[in-house]
């Protein structure tokens, strides 16, 4: 039980240090910002540590982090294939494709009322399809390789683009359209220097629910048929074989993915659109 002590006691004196650092005059700075979320996640690493030793819990039902660490360092070469299959191959290129796709429909969609009123309706009802029924699908119609899973990635990451980016131009009021026009701008002067500059706050919030819907999507999509590799068959086969703890390490290769994505979109959109009141005050 002395691991679970040594667990129980560090977590007291940490989530301590977090509440002295959150409310010190130092907590703006972006260090102490960086060091809270990072130590509470250790916090929690230790804890689990703490309670599998602790109580012995068997690895087949949970693998202690350190366990999950050793099979890690002992895997690399499987979890890097893994990942280019995954993320590279499958989840990237069906992102790029979904991004692109669901922009041109938002411009098609933005000068025709006829497609605002019949398309949106569509695709609000196929984002809500469930992904269990669209990925098997697609792997029959696309093959087993990457491509189905890009497929499944370009209907997950598309709609919520595509709704956000519809929403965001129309954001400008008829002041502003109408001042355009005065100044004799064309449609496509005032999309680019206008419309879509106001529509960027919007255009951002669906990309980053598309980095994690793309990530989701081509795991659950290797579960319906996938090569000798790929994150998705990596878990599907490891919870088979009892192999929990290269489940695990999976499933943190994905979190890092997933979390490195997400924060190069939110960091872009932070550059990009410094003037939006949002960032404002923010380092």
């Amino acid at each position: 039980m002395s691991w679970l002590v040594f667990a129980l006691v560090f977590w007291i004196g940490a989530w301590a240090l977090n509440t002295w650092l959150a409310n010190s005059p130092w907590r703006a700075l972006l260090v102490v910002r960086v060091l809270i979320p990072v130590l509470f996640g250790v916090t929690l690493i230790v804890l689990w540590e703490g309670i599998v030793r602790g109580f012995g819990v068997s690895p087949v039902i949970l693998p202690a982090p350190s366990t999950v660490a050793q099979t890690f360092a002992a895997s690399t070469d499987i979890l890097w294939e893994d990942f280019q299959q995954t993320v590279l191959k499958g989840a990237l290129s069906g992102f790029v494709m979904g991004v692109l796709a669901a922009f041109a429909t938002a411009i098609l969609i933005d000068r025709s009322s006829f497609l605002t009123q019949g398309l949106l309706p569509i695709g609000n009802f196929v984002a809500a399809l469930p992904i269990v029924g669209i990925a098997p699908i697609l792997v029959s119609w696309f093959g087993f390789d990457w491509h189905s899973k890009a497929a499944v990635v370009v209907v997950m990451a598309f709609f919520p683009i595509l709704v956000n980016t519809v929403q965001g131009l129309r954001e400008t009021d008829a002041m502003q359209r109408d001042l355009m026009r005065t100044y004799a701008a064309s449609y496509f002067d005032t999309l680019l220097k206008l419309r879509l500059p106001a529509a960027l706050p919007f255009v951002f919030n669906g990309l980053k629910i598309a980095t994690t819907l793309a990530l989701i999507g081509a795991i659950v999509a290797e579960y319906f048929g996938s090569p000798t590799r790929g994150m998705g068959f990596r878990i599907s086969t490891g919870v088979g074989s009892l192999s929990i703890d290269l489940v695990w390490a999976e499933i943190a290769v994905s979190a890092m993915a997933g979390t490195a994505f997400y924060g190069l979109v939110a960091w872009v959109e932070k550059r990009v659109t410094f003037w939006h009141p949002s960032h404002r005050g923010h380092g």
